[in-house]
């Protein structure tokens, strides 16, 4: 008779077909997640935390009298940022306040005049005066407009010396001592608005498609352990082309292509933070990585 030989799986087979299987399944679930992740959840290193900045410039020209901010510091809106010696400005108004005092008792004598040359019979006198004296009062009383007009320059001026803060923010880049000379419009400081803070992430064109107002963003600051929330408030219309600008004989410039190797254009994404930790300092600056979270994945 032909020996029939027997076969038999022991525990040891098992054990390594067992292992072999969850190794499988982890690799298929690992490649899953970081195909999901590159692929089809949009994602950029390049981001940067933006925010709007009020330059403080003198509206009239003085030295500078007194500076009760220092760098960095957090003020409200309305707060006072440097003073304009005043001096000058209150004489301005004084006079200002003569001259039109001047040009309010000219009115008044010429419309007097007015009045009782037009109650006066005309063989008293004559219709030509009295059409004279109606016009000197009408110039008097122009005079004391403009008079009253320039006293109010003058006012405005004199609050100009004050320049205050338009926003709550910090006070930065200030380069301002006391007993310089400010000029009109020149700027002296700038306030970082803090109510302004967002999220200014580039992303590559061919995740555009996949990126729409309103979807989840994850923000991960640079150096920061914690994640901040947001969500997408608008894409970017329009990034600058290098292509069509002219030369000099008016040619237009155009980039030679390499067919192989095509870059993709970043398109900047505004992302609104939906909340900032207390502990958490942003700065304009500062880089980021942000993951927006597609509609069709997280609905």
């Amino acid at each position: 008779m032909i020996p029939v030989r027997k076969f038999s799986l022991d525990e040891g087979w098992l054990g390594r077909l067992a292992n072999t299987l969850f190794v499988v399944c982890l690799a298929v679930l690992v490649t899953w997640m970081v195909w999901r992740y590159y692929v089809l959840t949009p994602w950029t290193r390049d981001g940067r935390v933006r925010a709007e900045t009020v330059n403080a410039a003198a509206e009239v020209y003085g030295k500078v009298k007194e500076i009760p901010v220092v760098e960095n510091q957090y003020v409200h809106k309305g707060d006072i940022l440097f003073t304009i010696d005043p001096y000058e400005f209150k004489l301005d108004v004084d006079k200002a306040a003569g001259l039109m005092e001047a040009r309010r008792q000219e009115m008044l004598i010429s419309q007097t005049l007015a009045q009782r040359r037009q109650g006066l019979d005309t063989e008293a006198i004559s219709r030509e005066e009295q059409q004279t004296s109606q016009s000197a009062a009408a110039t008097a009383q122009a005079a004391y407009a403009e008079a009253r007009a320039q006293w109010n320059l003058a006012r405005l001026n004199l609050e100009r010396t004050v320049i205050r803060s338009p926003v709550n923010g910090y006070v930065n880049n200030l380069r301002l001592r006391v007993g310089d000379f400010a000029t009109i419009g020149q700027t002296k400081l700038s306030v970082v608005d803090s109510d302004s803070f967002w999220i200014s992430g580039y992303f590559e064109e061919t995740k555009i498609p996949r990126i729409h107002e309103g979807d989840i963003a994850e923000i991960e600051l640079m150096g920061m352990s914690e994640t901040i929330r947001g969500h997408v408030e608008s894409i970017c219309r329009g990034i600058a082309d290098s292509n069509g600008e002219a030369d000099t004989q008016g040619m237009q410039k155009v980039n030679p292509v390499f067919y192989w190797v095509r870059l993709a254009q970043r398109i900047p994404v505004r992302i609104h933070i939906d909340h900032v930790p207390e502990d958490l300092t942003l700065a304009a600056g500062m880089t980021c990585t942000v993951v927006i979270q597609p509609r069709k994945l997280h609905e």
